[in-house]
């Protein structure tokens, strides 16, 4: 009874310093938000930021602050969330640490459906486009886990990763190929493909924003769920749960945090890849700190690589893709060697 009494307390404590933890990294979160807002050609103060909010007066500071920067501050919110969380999904629901929306091709197939939507059906609106993200996203999800299943060894986690990158290549030079042949749709997308937050809307804040957050709430509602799927397939169905039932039920999350995601911003990579495993060395294998910690260090990230390239480059439109990259494909080769070096 005591050992049970002791390792109660040491549980409690343990979750009293993530929670602190996770407050502290919101604060952080929130300090660099407020903080891009009041960058740009013209610095704005903090005060006027909050006026422009709260008391908005149609002057040309507060038209600079709610149709630039804000609508772009939240785009990367929540795209850098909803990425960040679709991958810690992936790797848990496919025991797989290299899983990813960008390495499984899930990204390249939300942007290629867009691509198309406005190339050939000349859509434009931010509320139709996320839909045609969704349908390239799961399509993509079902052709590289087919792939992945063929053979005798079934769906490895390289086999995930190769059959990814084979369709991220392959759907992204069909990308490159209709955009030579339509300039116009070229234009439009020259620097959301390769993952931008540079001219976003209110308005398509508002029309992404619902898919987003309800992936998030599902993501947070089933965390308990999803760290049962993470055990395997035995140890569900050992508490009682269906492992295929959840599965898809992952798949439908992943579809709406990283179709979103990529209708919003682009095929950002990495994201995906690199927070879940920051949050893993910061609390250990339990998903239910996990997604909470993917969540908020996703959006710091997105949002902190926009503003440093809005920074350093401030007389060039930098996409937020390539400042992400810098960091995330060092890590993803240190990942794969750690990898193969741990391979028996």
């Amino acid at each position: 009874m005591t050992g049970t009494r002791l390792g109660g307390r040491i549980a409690a404590r343990t979750d009293g310093m993530r929670s602190f933890a996770l407050a502290a990294l919101c604060l952080v979160l929130a300090a660099v938000a407020i903080w891009s807002v009041t960058l740009g050609t013209s610095r704005t103060s903090i005060r006027d930021v909050l006026a422009a909010i709260l008391a908005f007066d149609g002057s040309r500071e507060h038209l600079v602050v709610m149709t630039l920067r804000l609508p772009r501050v939240l785009a990367g919110l929540l795209a850098g969330s909803g990425l960040a969380v679709a991958g810690a999904i992936m790797q848990a629901m496919t025991n797989n640490p290299l899983a990813s929306p960008g390495l499984l091709g899930v990204n390249a197939g939300a942007a290629f459906a867009v691509v198309m939507a406005m190339s050939l059906l000349g859509v434009a609106s931010s509320g139709t486009h996320v839909w045609f993200a969704f349908g390239g996203a799961g399509a993509a999800a079902v052709i590289v886990y087919a792939l992945a299943s063929s053979g005798r060894a079934g769906a490895t986690p390289l086999k995930l990763v190769l059959a990814g990158a084979v369709l991220t290549t392959f759907l992204t030079s069909l990308t490159t190929a209709f955009l030579l042949f339509d300039q116009t749709t070229l234009d439009a997308v020259r620097l959301w493909t390769a993952g931008s937050l540079a001219g976003r809307s209110m308005q398509q804040v508002v029309d992404v924003a619902p898919h987003i957050l309800a992936g998030l709430a599902a993501a947070l509602i089933f965390r308990r769920h999803l760290m049962t799927l993470s055990l395997g397939a035995s140890a569900a169905r050992a508490v009682g749960q269906n492992p295929v039932l959840w599965r898809g039920i992952a798949v439908v999350i992943v579809i709406l945090l990283a179709g979103g995601a990529v209708s919003l911003a682009g095929p950002v990579g990495f994201v995906g890849l690199v927070v879940p495993h920051i949050a893993r060395l910061t609390v250990g294998v339990d998903y239910r700190w996990i997604i909470p910690f993917g969540a908020v260090g996703g959006a710091l990230m997105v949002v902190l690589a926009d503003t440093l390239g809005r920074t350093l480059f401030a007389s060039q439109s930098f996409p937020v893709g390539v400042t992400v990259a810098l960091v995330g494909a060092p890590f993803f080769i240190w990942l794969a060697r750690r990898r193969v070096d741990a391979a028996p």
